[in-house]
């Protein structure tokens, strides 16, 4: 097997626990946590949010050198590429924004506050735009199938 497609399988797997982690989250997980009282939710989300943004703070960066790594090393660049590819490329970069945004705005004031309600609007925030990145994925993933 040659460099590109380990690089490749890289890029495909974290691609799949990013996306699929969104999915999970946003149709599995969040309607599950109606049985909990208010600060129940608050606080599992406190572990599932530091747990899952560190694991895409790492697959994140990931995707976008591997991505651009098949780019370069195996297309050439972006002009010997389909349409797809470079909507993926978009995708891909306006997803990482979104998720830079969820770290450094409602997480990080999600993280420092102590009053429930300003945790949960943090929380709602952290969801709508979890819901955006859904949204991104499973478009930037039907774009890499299209040729």
């Amino acid at each position: 097997m040659t460099w590109n497609r380990w690089v490749l399988a890289v890029h495909v797997l974290c691609a799949v626990i990013w996306v699929g982690g969104m999915f999970f989250a946003y149709v599995v997980l969040r309607p599950s946590l109606s049985v909990l009282e208010p600060i129940q939710r608050i606080a599992l989300h406190t572990q599932v949010f530091r747990r899952f943004f560190l694991v895409v703070w790492h697959v994140m960066p990931l995707i976008l050198v591997s991505g651009f790594a098949v780019l370069f090393g195996f297309y050439g660049g972006p002009a010997s590429v389909g349409w797809n590819v470079q909507l993926m490329m978009l995708l891909g970069l306006i997803m990482s924004a979104v998720f830079l945004l969820i770290v450094f705005g409602p997480y990080a004031r999600f993280r420092r506050t102590t009053d429930r309600t300003t945790a949960a609007a943090c929380i709602d925030r952290i969801r709508k735009l979890i819901g955006v990145n859904l949204v991104l994925g499973i478009v930037t993933v039907v774009a890499a199938l299209l040729r």
